[in-house]
């Protein structure tokens, strides 16, 4: 298969979004004719790079993928929802808004779980939930949030007055609610804050640690290196785990990724052909311990393929 800017099949996945939809991976796949495992990788860039969405709900154990502004396009994908969980798409669905205190726990339970459909605002210290393409204006009128329009509203002396006095408070209840519903999408979560400051001192504490380690383990590898006679040209990347170096082995230019572990799997080599890929570079892996079973095997019947073909 001839080399492709990792750029290109980037732009390949973005048309394929815009053309069908929300996809599944291997629907992605299908389409720009890679692996399903590639396809995930690059999806995982895309995904990084905040070009794509994935959603909360999974097809089988694969999440959904699509372009930002077409969240109301996952609707089709409700019927992959477990019972329960369909239970509360429907209800919420039919009356657009539900207070929380007010259903079964069952469903309760249910319509946290369902995020990619079901957003939760509070009101009066109660949490609601309106259906993800709801209009604001409807919710805000259903809340009763414009009840007390205002003693000038009363006062108007024209029928047409009154009507202008009544549409500016509305819209000023509808963005109170929109913002109520921007600012608290985490409501439910409220150690979310604690849990980042817990995870910022662990980090701190690891990273004391992180260059030491980080020398044992390039020293290991140009040990290796110059056991095979390979010479190192210049180092590509580094961090706690890994190393990406750029090498001659047997007069040519190679990239060589280095795993700090004792296994690797799949995803550490399509990481790997990734970074080969933009340089143009056949690559070399290195790690700790044995290539897996699955893997070898992989290699080896690769190594005798000369063609995939399709039948029509």
């Amino acid at each position: 298969m001839p080399i492709q800017d990792t750029s290109q099949i980037k732009e390949k996945i973005i048309i394929v979004f815009k053309t069908r939809g929300p996809s599944l991976p291997v629907q992605i796949a299908k389409e720009i004719g890679l692996s399903t495992l590639f396809t995930s990788a690059f999806l995982s860039e895309l995904l990084s790079e905040k070009r794509i969405k994935m959603s909360h709900m999974k097809v089988g154990s694969s999440s959904i993928y699509f372009i930002p502004g077409q969240e109301p396009m996952l609707e089709k994908f409700s019927q992959y929802l477990k019972s329960k969980e369909k239970e509360a798409f429907d209800l919420l669905k039919e009356n657009k808004l539900l207070n929380d205190d007010e259903q079964h726990p069952a469903i309760r339970v249910a319509l946290r779980a369902i995020k990619d459909f079901a957003i939760p605002f509070k009101k009066d210290d109660k949490i609601y939930w309106r259906y993800f393409t709801s209009n604001l204006e409807e919710i805000s009128l259903r809340l009763n949030l414009n009840k007390e329009i205002g003693k000038e509203v009363k006062e108007a002396k024209s029928h047409d007055e009154k009507n202008e006095l009544e549409k500016s408070v509305r819209e000023k209840d509808v963005k109170k609610t929109e913002d109520n519903l921007i600012n608290q999408p985490d409501i439910l979560d409220k150690t979310k804050k604690k849990e980042e400051k817990s995870k910022q001192k662990r980090k701190t504490a690891k990273r004391k640690n992180a260059d030491k380690m980080n020398e044992k383990f390039f020293n290991k590898v140009k040990e290796f290196l110059l056991g095979k006679s390979i010479e190192i040209i210049s180092i590509e990347g580094v961090s706690k785990n890994e190393f990406i170096l750029k090498i001659k082995k047997d007069n040519e230019e190679q990239l060589l990724i280095a795993y700090n572990k004792k296994k690797i799997d799949e995803s550490d080599i399509i990481k790997a052909y990734k970074r080969a890929l933009e340089s143009d570079l056949k690559y070399m892996v290195l790690s700790f311990g044995d290539v897996p079973k699955k893997i070898n095997g992989l290699l080896d019947a690769f190594k005798k393929l000369s063609d995939i073909g399709k039948l029509e």
